[in-house]
């Protein structure tokens, strides 16, 4: 049993994912923020009781089964994480939506049904070459369900990029980019985020707030969480340096954080997002909703391993997926802003 009387208490701000590219280029916002504010009390309350919870390990499973080759898995999960942004239309508030397997799923859940079906259909939607011919038309086919998924040609001019890179010098494989980086997310360039970012633009998620830039790399680190879930256990592929990841800032997150009173917004701004208008990208405000995720998640991740024995310590993902999981089907009104980068 764990001993409940010792419990780990990493000092505030020296958990290694301080120091990461993330959370450096955040901290300006934290301080100069005027629509958004993290309040550390609500944080203390929350993880006094969040920390009791199980938090089990990720065993690597996904909603459907997918086979076991972990090149497949690889190609899947970086196409997922290349099309995993807008499940809900801008105008009318819905949700993407299908019926798969004897069930409902939303969001990206939805997606990726979709995406099995296809397989199971044994389309190539795992190939660059698939990817680098798509059309608007085809991802309509593919992805039809409760209303038509937001952005279908934003999606189709990705795939089109990513499966011509993939083609011109990774033998139109996920999966040989993926074993080309070194395993980590940073590694003086050679680190699979950095690389990413550099070599396919959709990566590259920065803003700027102040004049300065902002790395918020939802996308990214999602994708490096989800390859790390998946092949760890079989010793096919690990992150080295999963302990600096941070929050995967997204639409979700902020309404759980905003819930549980962690975080608050201006009049103005809970009023613009309850009415469903629209928060423009890269605008102080869409800026100030991502970086204070970051910042909330490292903050909630740090308060609640100071509550835990040393073998129950848990990674930033393990907290962003906790409130993920239980809000990303609420019909609380979440922020809409019209990206590919979420």
């Amino acid at each position: 049993m764990p001993d409940l009387r010792s419990p780990a208490a990493v000092p505030l701000h020296e958990a290694p994912f301080w120091d990461s590219r993330v959370l450096r280029s955040v901290a300006p916002v934290i301080a100069a923020s005027r629509h958004v504010t993290t309040h550390e009390a609500e944080i203390r309350r929350v993880a006094g009781w969040m920390a009791y919870e199980p938090f089990s390990w990720p065993d690597g499973s996904m909603q459907f089964d997918f086979g076991p080759d972990p090149d497949r898995l690889i190609d899947l999960i970086m196409l997922i994480n290349s099309l995993n942004f807008a499940f809900t239309d801008f105008g009318s508030g819905v949700k993407f939506e299908v019926e798969h397997a004897g069930r409902r799923w939303s969001d990206s859940e939805a997606m990726v049904a979709c995406m099995h079906a296809a397989l199971e259909r044994d389309e190539p939607i795992l190939t660059g070459d698939w990817m680098a011919r798509v059309t608007r038309d085809d991802l309509a086919r593919l992805f039809q369900g409760s209303i038509e998924m937001p952005m279908l040609e934003q999606r189709a001019v990705i795939l089109n990029a990513v499966g011509a890179v993939l083609v011109e010098r990774y033998e139109g494989r996920w999966a040989r980019f993926v074993r080309s980086c070194t395993p980590a997310m940073e590694a003086r360039g050679d680190g699979v985020l950095e690389r990413l970012a550099a070599e396919f633009p959709r990566f590259e998620d920065t803003s700027t707030y102040d004049g300065r830039p902002v790395h918020l790399y939802k996308l990214g680190q999602l994708a490096l969480w989800s390859l790390h879930q998946a092949l760890q256990r079989s010793k096919t592929w690990a992150l080295r340096d999963l302990d600096r990841m941070t929050a995967f800032a997204d639409y979700i997150v902020p309404v759980a954080l905003r819930l549980m009173g962690i975080t608050s917004y201006t009049p103005a701004l809970e009023a613009r997002i309850n009415a469903g208008e629209e928060i423009v990208r890269d605008s102080e405000e869409e800026i100030e909703l991502r970086a204070h995720t970051l910042y909330a998640t490292a903050l909630l991740t740090e308060a609640i391993n100071g509550l835990r024995p040393a073998d129950l310590q848990l990674v930033i993902p393990q907290v962003d997926y906790r409130l993920w999981k239980t809000y990303h089907a609420t019909f609380w009104p979440h922020h809409l802003t019209r990206t590919i980068m979420y």
